[in-house]
C-alpha cells in the first residue's frame, strides 16, 4: 500500500490525482490540503478518509471542522497546516499540486523528511530550483515531474545517459491565440483566453498557456529538473498536443513521448514510477489524426516567453519577480482590471524595477515576491 499526501487536492491536478486513487486499490490518501473550497474538501475527506487535512484560511478550517465533527480527522490551517501535510508521517509521496510560491516551503520540508515529490508546482523550481535540486540529491529523494511536458522529457530520458543529451524539445500547443498578432490580441477577452483548444486546466494555467508565459515557466523548470543549459531547451509549437515533448541526443536520435492530452497519464506515471499501470483513456489513432505539425513560437507577439528566457539567463531573484508579476497580472486580468496584452508589460516593468539578488535564500525569494506585489499594487492599484 502506497500512501500519499496532496497539496491542492481541490484543484485540477489534485482532483485528477484522486481519480487515480479511486481506481487503484494499493493507493491510499494520508493527508490533503486545499485553499478555501470547503464543500469539495468535505466530499474528499468523506470518500478518502485522510487522517489530516489543511485549509488555507482559519475560517475555512473552522467550517470544515464543523462539517466533519463525526469523523476522526484533524483539521489545521495556513502555512503551518501545509507543512504538517507535507511531512505527514504516514505518507511516502507528496503530490505538490498547489498553485503559487506557497509550495516552496512545504516541498523543502517534505524533501528533508525523505518524501518522494510528485511535482506539479512549477513555481517551486522556477524560483528555488538552486535550493530544491541539490537538497533532493543530498537526501536521495526523487523529484518526479507531473507536468505533461516534463513527464515526457523524463520518460524520454529513462535508461539514457543524460550526459549525451543534445537538446530538449519542449512542446507547446500554442493556446487559444496561436497564430494571432498583437493587433488581434488587443480585442481578446478573458473568456477568449480561457478557451484552451486541447487541455482542461485551472484558470491560472489556462491564461498562462494563452500568453505562452506557461511555456517560459516550463523552460525554467526544465533547466533545473534535467540539469541542462538554457540554450539546450527549444520550444516547439505543436498544435495537436500529441507529442508531449522530446529529447534529442548527440547522435541526432530523438526520443519522444506521445499520447492523447490527458493529465492523468503523467500523474499516474509519477505515482507508480518506474512501473506502468493500465489506464482507461482515449488512445492515439494515427489514421484518424493523419498529421502532426510544428511551428516556431512567435516571441514578438507573445513576449512572455522571451521575458522568461531573459529572467532565466540573469537568474538570482529575477525568475521570482517574473513569476510573481505574472501571478498578479493573471489575477488582474481575471478581475478585468487589465487587458491581455498588458500581462507582458506588467512583467517587464516589474523585472526592470528589481535589483537582483544572486543565489537567494528562501527568505530572499519571498522578499522578492513581496516587493513585486507591492510594486504592482502601487502601479496598478491591486489590492
Amino acid at each position: 500500500m502506497k500512501k500519499i499526501a496532496i497539496l491542492g487536492s481541490t484543484g485540477s491536478i489534485g482532483t485528477q490525482t484522486l481519480e487515480i486513487v479511486r481506481k487503484e486499490a494499493d493507493l491510499q490518501v494520508a493527508a490533503l490540503a486545499a485553499g478555501t473550497n470547503v464543500e469539495l474538501m468535505e466530499k474528499q475527506v468523506r470518500e478518502f478518509r485522510p487522517s489530516l487535512v489543511a485549509m488555507w484560511t482559519e475560517q475555512a478550517a473552522r467550517d470544515l471542522q464543523g462539517r466533519l465533527a463525526d469523523l476522526p480527522v484533524r483539521v489545521t490551517c495556513g502555512m503551518e497546516g501545509l507543512l504538517e501535510v507535507a511531512v505527514c508521517e504516514e505518507s511516502e509521496v507528496l503530490v505538490t499540486a498547489i498553485v503559487g510560491m506557497i509550495g516552496i516551503r512545504p516541498t523543502i520540508a517534505a524533501i528533508e523528511q525523505g518524501k518522494a515529490i510528485a511535482l506539479a508546482n512549477k513555481e517551486t523550481l522556477v524560483t528555488a530550483g538552486h535550493i530544491i535540486m541539490p537538497l533532493a540529491a543530498r537526501m536521495g529523494v526523487p523529484i518526479l515531474p507531473v507536468d505533461s511536458e516534463h513527464s515526457a522529457i523524463f520518460q524520454s530520458m529513462h535508461g539514457e545517459n543524460r550526459a549525451r543529451v543534445s537538446k530538449i524539445l519542449l512542446t507547446a500547443s500554442g493556446g487559444p491565440f496561436r497564430g494571432k498578432k498583437r493587433e488581434e490580441l488587443a480585442s481578446m477577452t478573458v473568456e477568449d483566453a480561457l478557451k484552451h483548444p486541447n487541455w482542461s486546466m485551472g484558470k491560472k494555467v489556462t491564461i498562462d498557456s494563452a500568453s505562452l508565459v506557461n511555456k517560459g515557466l516550463e523552460v525554467m523548470e526544465a533547466r533545473w529538473l534535467f540539469d541542462v543549459e538554457l540554450d539546450q531547451i527549444q520550444v516547439v509549437v505543436h498544435p495537436q498536443s500529441i507529442i508531449h515533448s522530446a529529447v534529442e541526443y548527440v547522435d541526432g536520435g530523438i526520443m519522444a513521448q506521445l499520447g492523447m492530452p490527458d493529465m492523468k497519464l503523467p500523474i499516474q506515471y509519477a505515482l507508480f514510477y518506474p512501473d506502468r499501470r493500465p489506464m482507461d483513456t482515449e488512445r492515439v489513432d494515427f489514421f484518424r489524426l493523419k498529421q502532426l505539425t510544428f511551428e516556431e513560437p512567435d516571441t514578438d507577439t507573445f513576449r512572455g516567453l522571451a521575458l522568461a528566457y531573459q529572467a532565466a539567463r540573469r537568474g538570482g531573484t529575477l525568475p521570482t519577480v517574473f513569476n510573481a508579476a505574472n501571478e498578479k497580472a493573471v489575477a488582474l486580468l481575471l478581475q478585468k482590471k487589465i487587458t491581455f496584452l498588458q500581462i507582458p508589460d506588467l512583467i517587464e516593468g516589474s523585472m526592470e524595477n528589481h535589483s537582483v539578488v544572486d543565489d537567494p535564500t528562501v527568505e530572499q525569494i519571498l522578499d522578492a515576491e513581496a516587493e513585486t506585489y507591492e510594486y504592482i499594487k502601487q502601479k496598478y492599484g491591486e489590492r
